[in-house]
């Protein structure tokens, strides 16, 4: 399998369904651990820390990447933050946890779906990567 910057370095950003589309559609299958009507969390399949969840919004409305973010999309982004922080209790987060976006080739975006990653169950290092 490809590193995740092979993956990122590969990657076209475009407004084709994404990977995500398709968890979202349950056309692939996720271990899905939070939903509502603005946004799906699952298990990440190639976890980076003992708990490693993706949230993402059910409606991309072409916020592919955070550079992409307009003021029409703030409500979404204060979601996906809320829910992070809904998500990391619920699983068990009480000492800490790391949100990270991805954005872009040099950022490591492989997937151009905006989306959260929630990593915790560990001890984080300053810098990240």
């Amino acid at each position: 399998m490809a590193s995740e910057k092979e993956a990122a370095l590969a990657a076209v950003r475009s407004d084709s369904p994404t990977i995500f589309d398709k968890i979202i559609n349950k056309e692939i299958p996720a271990k899905v651990v939070y939903e509502d009507d603005k946004v799906l969390a699952f298990r990440d399949i190639s976890p980076q820390a003992p708990t490693h969840i993706l949230i993402i919004p059910k409606d991309k409305d072409g916020l592919s990447g955070l550079s992409k973010a307009e003021e029409r999309h703030v409500e979404i982004l204060g979601h996906l933050l809320y829910t992070a922080k809904l998500v990391a209790k619920q699983e068990g987060l009480e000492d800490g946890f790391r949100i990270v976006i991805n954005d872009g080739p040099n950022g490591c975006q492989s997937v151009y779906h905006i989306h959260v990653h929630l990593l915790g169950g560990r001890q984080m290092n300053w810098p990240p990567g």
